[in-house]
């Protein structure tokens, strides 16, 4: 049994790491290694409604699922919960004369999005990323 067309990007970034010579585009790169945001809306998984599990870019980390996976109407794909402890981290975020809430892949240390504290329950958490820093695995 072969690998999956679908993950075999997945697997070349998890192998060569994750960088821009090693397969990111600019906006996976700028996102996920410089801390960069996507436009909203603007994202490939911002209204999907598949069901999968959202792993890292770089190294094919699951990092959420499509079960916590809600429409938060601010244009990036939103979860109320990550997939497993562990999954990601949490880090200080001090840009932009404000204080927030930085998600880091647990695994990579790539630059997912932000997590905020305004969603549904049970978590009441908002886990705001970027489409850029996921690839979908779909069920």
């Amino acid at each position: 049994m072969g690998i999956p067309e679908s993950i075999i990007p997945l697997c070349a970034a998890l192998i060569l790491g994750c960088s821009k010579n090693d397969g990111l585009n600019d906006i996976q790169y700028k996102v996920t290694q410089r801390g960069g945001t996507e436009r909203a809306f603007s994202g490939q998984y911002w209204d999907e409604k598949s069901d999968g599990d959202y792993v890292c870019v770089c190294c094919a980390n699951p990092l959420f699922s499509s079960d916590t996976k809600y429409e938060s109407g601010t244009g990036w794909p939103s979860y109320w919960q990550p997939i497993a402890d562990g999954a990601v981290t949490l880090h200080s975020d001090r840009k932009l004369f404000r204080t927030r809430t930085e998600v880091r892949c647990g695994q990579c240390d790539a630059h997912l999005g932000h997590v905020f504290d305004d969603g549904p329950q049970p978590s009441g958490k908002r886990y705001c990323m970027n489409s850029a820093a996921l690839s979908l695995i779909k069920r």
